[in-house]
């Protein structure tokens, strides 16, 4: 544990910033099946506007630096490529 009184603050203050980030990550992660579940249930039109809004969201998590901005570019690409082979597929 820190011993003087500004280690003790910049403690607390990482240990809010933690479970801010971990809230953030969750909202990725639940945005990210949610994109995932939107692609594979077909309707196209709506699977575009989910992976827009989650696309959003890990380009400001990356801003932020909540995630590395390579995971970003990752996810990203992966949602694309899953979008446009099913919509290549149901077409």
């Amino acid at each position: 544990m820190p011993n003087h009184k500004a280690a003790i603050k910049t403690h607390a203050q990482s240990l809010r910033r933690r479970e801010h980030n971990r809230q953030l990550k969750s909202r990725m992660r639940h945005a990210l099946t949610a994109a995932r579940n939107a692609i594979d249930a077909g309707d196209t039109a709506k699977a575009r506007e989910v992976v827009r809004t989650t696309v959003s969201l890990i380009d400001n998590l990356a801003g932020k630096s909540v995630i590395h901005q390579n995971a970003a570019s990752r996810h990203k690409s992966r949602l694309s490529k899953r979008l446009t082979n099913a919509a290549a597929s149901a077409a």
